[in-house]
């Protein structure tokens, strides 16, 4: 069949227009003058960094940047003293001896250019009597401990086919034992050892192939792996490894065109394609690199040519062959395009071409996530329980102890490490408790959840249901007159007046939700309640972005399935009750805020990446001292930026919202910083930081309110294990630890505040990169942690501070479904649970 991956004739491939080209070339089958032109083949040469081959490890660029010698007030110590004392275990070890000479960094370059980078290794290391055994290569940059004749220094090697090749290695640096480039020197090193164990780099992390975890039932392979990073912590520098799963699936991209193309008809099956397979994350073995597929080119196919750094044309099966010893069987298939990452200060590279055939597709569909078998089988093997986690990790320091090369290499650079586990004190802050309408709640900390505790107890501020709209397909009406009589139950023991909704049956197409809306809504409606068939996205997005911008009213959307289940319905209908009290600006719980006159401000991004090539800033600011009323605005960015650049007029509003509230202006303003990449501190200190500033003098001359901004990172490595009497498990919710493995140069510090039924707890770690508000930090921890227990969507303490949750929650509403800014009619109000 013409469209049958593979099985069509061979026509005139086209270059896409996403796709650089010389001017009027266009890709043509093998013998043909011209080539597709500024295509980088999936081995194609990147100008390797010191760091890490997939480009420069970004968190590196945080090195060197000290926040907590600006900060009076912790420069002696940042440790706070309250709470009960812990014995806490971390996947940490130390470095126990290092080199204690000078390092040399030199520059490799080729003529001409050579692509791989095992041949550029290769090449050097013709020349191991000049630059000695001893020594560290990613590519471009050499390690050596001694000192070469002369500044720039020039070898010829020979390749396979006969061709001279030029390497100059030029001199650019002299490192002493304390620069801070001797880490990443350190971690290249580190990196040599797992491939000398025969670990394979996918991504920045290292897995094992050779000791597959197989789920055959669901055609799935789990590769165990590790991921390290070495780094100065506060008493000495430290290996941080942690366990890793790459979960792959035992399919070709080919394979999955095909199943694909008997599932569906054949006119729809390109795009079929395009929706299945654009953005998906694949794996190519034989380089055991991971691509995110960005188009299909149709009209190329393995037969095409491209054209090699030297000038030399080549087609893609010759080029597999070659480089790879890699056999393309289907001459027809179509290719995969990946766009190539920009990274600064380099100049934008030609997009990768894959061959489907030799890609294998990763990670999980929305489809397979929703299996629940598949998700339970996976756990089982994916999240690992803490003994069994501590178990995997120090497996690690097993293979290094073990391991005859390895340890040759680590005496030859002077290194080695402890072979035990870091283990210190920590702190468990004393727990919160619930406050609501005049009764306190105790919960149990073990599940750090009150669900049950205040099940039946009235809200603090309770919205009345006058006037409001329940919409609903005719084979739903059940399902709706369910929830409207579950509802009555529920509502009124929380303190919720209710009247009979407006019913109003639509047929299930998105124009006649949108017409019942246009003509139901009225300026004295509560909330507009849909009960939709199904998940589809496209009329969920609909019914928002009409409720948000053009006719601005709160509204709840609920999926007829989820309240098909007898066992589980007044659950839910609680559930929903309480999220339609928010979204209508009523208050639900809070814990005692000891601070006085202060504003929590919460921010973070969402990136849009697949339809709106946009970014979303979401911003959440309190109003209130009890922190139960807040402010939400979002603004909508160029294409993956991620700082804000319209914090100056959200804050500005804000505080003019806190003024109608409380009739003066905050005295303190602490501000979360959530959404923050590696390498982005500095930009955040430097930019960020200032328009803050700048806004608080442009409200008025007298006024100058202490500012707190605290940076919250959520991806993180780092795990702890609690010390019980004898075994290992996770630490209790309020566990703070702000020694040992903290950064002396940071004012910083980690939170255990949720708590998990499988698997190991993750901690959140916080980063004050500008105080001056004085605070100890006692009590920056205690707050962030009582902010833990403000998330009107879980009854429970989450893992980051409530109005960081809230302004993810308004950025990832706006980047899927709104793709503008809300209207700021509901800005007072939690419309985006």
């Amino acid at each position: 069949p013409s469209q049958q991956p593979g099985r069509r004739q061979p026509q005139q491939p086209r270059v896409p227009p996403s796709i650089s080209e010389e001017p009027g070339g266009h890709g043509r089958q093998r013998g043909s003058q011209s080539v597709l032109q500024g295509l980088q083949i999936s081995a194609g040469f990147q100008e390797l960094s010191l760091a890490d081959r997939g480009g420069r490890r970004r968190d590196f660029h945080d090195l060197g940047i000290n926040t907590r010698q600006a900060i009076e007030h912790v420069q002696e110590s940042k440790t706070g003293s309250s709470g009960i004392m812990v014995k806490l275990t971390t996947n940490y070890f130390r470095l126990t001896s290092r080199p204690q000479w000078a390092l040399y960094q030199y520059h490799v370059g080729y003529s001409p250019e050579m692509e791989a980078r095992r041949l550029r290794s290769a090449l050097l290391f013709q020349h191991e009597e000049l630059i000695g055994k001893t020594h560290a290569f990613d590519g471009s940059i050499l390690f050596l401990p001694k000192k070469l004749g002369k500044k720039v220094t020039e070898v010829f090697s020979r390749t396979r086919n006969g061709e001279n090749v030029k390497i100059t290695i030029t001199l650019t640096n002299e490192l002493p034992p304390t620069s801070p480039t001797c880490l990443q020197f350190y971690n290249i090193i580190f990196r040599r050892l797992l491939k000398m164990l025969n670990l394979q780099q996918i991504g920045r992390n290292y897995y094992n192939p050779s000791d597959p975890i197989s789920i055959p039932n669901h055609r799935l392979m789990v590769w165990p792996g590790f991921t390290s990073s070495i780094l100065q912590y506060e008493e000495s520098i430290m290996l941080c490894t942690d366990v890793s799963h790459k979960v792959l699936r035992s399919e070709t991209v080919l394979d999955f065109m095909y199943s694909l193309y008997y599932q569906v008809e054949e006119q729809r099956f390109r795009d079929a394609c395009a929706k299945e397979l654009i953005g998906l994350i694949v794996l190519t073995k034989y380089n055991n690199r991971t691509y995110r597929v960005d188009d299909i080119d149709w009209d190329a196919n393995p037969q095409c040519t491209f054209r090699k750094a030297d000038g030399s044309e080549i087609s893609y099966v010759d080029y597999y062959k070659r480089q790879y010893n890699q056999e393309i069987t289907d001459l027809n298939q179509p290719v995969l395009i990946s766009q190539s990452r920009r990274r600064r200060g380099t100049i934008m590279p030609g997009p990768v071409v894959l061959i489907p055939e030799l890609c294998f597709l990763t990670g999980l569909t929305e489809k397979m996530r929703n299996d629940f078998n598949m998700m339970k089988d996976l756990a089982v093997h994916t999240r690992l329980p803490p003994e069994q986690r501590q178990r995997e990790i120090g497996k690690l320091i097993d293979y290094i102890q073990k391991d005859d090369n390895v340890q040759k290499e680590l005496r030859d650079w002077g290194l080695s490490f402890d072979s035990n586990l870091l283990s210190f004190t920590g702190r468990v802050v004393q727990g919160e408790k619930i406050l609501q309408s005049g009764n306190v709640f105790n919960y149990n900390p073990q599940f750090a959840d009150w669900s049950k505790e205040t099940r039946g107890a009235p809200l603090i501020c309770a919205k009345p249901l006058d006037n409001w709209l329940l919409i609903y397909t005719r084979r739903n009406y059940d399902t709706a007159n369910t929830l409207l009589q579950n509802l009555f139950k529920v509502t009124p023991s929380m303190g919720i007046r209710m009247n009979k909704a407006t019913m109003i049956e639509v047929d299930d197409r998105t124009e006649a939700y949108l017409r019942v809306l246009q003509q139901s809504v009225t300026p004295d409606t509560n909330i507009a309640v849909c009960v939709l068939s199904s998940s589809r996205k496209d009329k969920y997005d609909a019914i928002k972005k009409y409720l948000c911008t053009d006719c601005p009213i709160p509204s709840q959307c609920v999926i007829a399935r989820t309240l098909s289940k007898p066992q589980t319905a007044m659950a839910i209908a609680t559930k929903i009750a309480l999220q339609m009290n928010c979204k209508m600006g009523g208050e639900l719980w809070s814990v005692e805020i000891p601070l006085k006159q202060v504003m929590v401000v919460g921010i973070d991004c969402y990136h849009d990446t697949l339809s709106g090539k946009q970014s979303i800033a979401g911003f959440v600011a309190s109003l209130n001292q009890t922190m139960t009323r807040w402010f939400s605005r979002c603004v909508v960015q160029g294409r993956g930026q991620e700082l804000v650049d319209g914090l100056k007029a959200c804050l500005q509003t804000a505080l003019r919202d806190w003024f109608k509230w409380n009739n003066y202006l905050p005295s303190r303003i602490i501000v979360y910083r959530d959404g923050v990449g590696d390498g982005q501190l500095n930009t955040l200190v430097n930019y960020e930081v200032p328009q803050f500033l700048d806004c608080l003098k442009s409200v008025g001359k007298d006024y100058n309110p202490r500012l707190t901004v605290i940076v919250v990172k959520k991806r993180v490595n780092t795990r702890f294990f609690a010390q019980c009497g004898g075994a290992l498990k996770n630490p209790p919710p309020g566990t703070v630890v702000d020694v040992e493995v903290t950064r002396p140069e940071w004012y910083d510090f980690f939170i255990v505040s949720q708590a998990v039924r499988n698997g190991c707890v993750a901690p959140t770690h916080y980063n004050v990169i500008y105080d001056t508000g004085k605070l100890k930090p006692d009590h920056v921890q205690r707050l962030t942690y009582k902010l833990c227990h403000m998330y009107y969507n879980w009854s429970g303490v989450i893992r980051v501070p409530a109005p960081c949750q809230y302004a993810h929650k308004l950025a990832f509403l706006v980047g899927q479904s709104i793709h503008r800014e809300p209207n700021l009619l509901l800005s007072d109000r939690l419309y985006y649970l």
